[in-house]
């Protein structure tokens, strides 16, 4: 498994760390291999920000003991050309899955950039439909595989402290609302649509993610033009909660992007049982025809009535559509069904 960085909290490396626990389910052996982050097999040359790409022959060695390379977004978006030069040049002929996250044209600055390669030997896999549509029109087959997503929560009791603990570390009391948007911050986050849907619902902002691509100095402005306190990052040591505390703590999620590959706090949303503001970006319509009832950014008066009188069943429809159609515990059957014209089957081996 293949990346520009792994194991952090950016949507890549979630989706392909739930690729490849399902690989392990299968019965594969897998080894991560990135530019950045706690992997197997580090290539500085693969990071986003490298002065210069990885060698042909250092792709080569890397990768020269692998039956299948599975691609996460390194030929998708062009963040390092001379890395996805490479890689499509070692892997050409060979069995690989391009794992497409995000693509060219559906960000500004890349506007102009070509389709991803293609090979005969290769898998194009979209995270959407949408994305499918735009690479078949462009001469590229893909299949739409969706994020998967673990719908088992704690018990209450322990969601419960979580939410205790966590709100009195932020400052809040029981009656304080809080609207958390769990995110990086970037322009395509809509930080301020974000901010926007806080006061407008009486509630304390509280943006999870650091700042990135060079954002910090804008999020600054913001924060100090804020009519109210807004809450950023961790208030301390995340404990064994994680993400999870989060969603405990907060009352609403906001997702404003104006740009997502996926959106997966919208549907964690569903899985913890908290309303969500989305945004207007074009993917959320296609995940919100599966049955989720959410709540829009530019209509925010009928969410304002609902938190005053709220309705658990919302809540537990939600939850049912990510049960019945992206759950994680039928993600390794997809892939195994993907990875059907692979496999090679003899009397020593039954899998490649």
């Amino acid at each position: 498994m293949l990346s520009f960085r792994l194991g952090g909290s950016d949507g890549v490396s979630v989706e392909a760390g739930k690729w490849r626990a399902a690989l392990d389910v299968l019965g594969y052996r897998t080894v991560t291999v990135a530019g950045e982050g706690p992997v197997d097999r580090l290539v500085t040359g693969l990071a986003i920000d490298a002065a210069a790409g990885p060698s042909r022959a250092e792709m080569t060695a890397v990768l020269e003991d692998a039956d299948l390379v599975v691609v996460e977004n390194v030929c998708s978006l062009p963040l390092n050309p001379a890395a996805a030069a490479v890689v499509a040049e070692v892997l050409s002929g060979r069995p690989a899955v391009l794992h497409h996250h995000d693509l060219p044209w559906q960000r500004p600055r890349f506007a102009g950039h070509p389709p991803p390669p293609d090979d005969p030997r290769w898998i194009h896999v979209t995270i959407n439909d949408l994305s499918r549509r735009e690479l078949r029109h462009r001469g590229i087959v893909a299949t739409t595989v969706y994020n998967a997503f673990d719908t088992r929560i704690p018990d209450a009791a322990r969601r419960a402290g979580w939410r205790s603990n966590l709100r009195a570390a932020l400052g809040l009391d029981r009656h304080d609302r809080l609207v958390l948007q769990p995110t990086r911050a970037l322009e395509r986050k809509n930080v301020p649509g974000g901010m926007a849907a806080a006061r407008q619902l009486g509630g304390r902002y509280w943006l999870l993610g650091a700042a990135e691509d060079g954002y910090g100095p804008t999020l600054d402005r913001l924060v100090a033009d804020a009519a109210e306190p807004v809450l950023l990052g961790w208030p301390g040591p995340v404990g064994d909660g994680g993400v999870a505390a989060a969603y405990a703590a907060c009352d609403v999620v906001a997702l404003p992007s104006t740009w997502e590959g996926f959106g997966n706090p919208a549907l964690e949303s569903a899985v913890h049982r908290r309303p969500l503001v989305i945004g207007p970006y074009p993917v959320a319509s296609e995940l919100e025809s599966f049955g989720f009832e959410w709540f829009h950014l530019d209509a925010l008066a009928r969410l304002r009535a609902w938190l005053d009188s709220p309705d658990p069943g919302l809540l537990e429809r939600n939850a049912a559509v990510v049960e019945a159609h992206f759950s994680i515990d039928r993600l390794p059957a997809r892939i195994d069904r993907l990875l059907a014209p692979f496999r090679v089957r003899g009397p020593n081996r039954s899998r490649t």
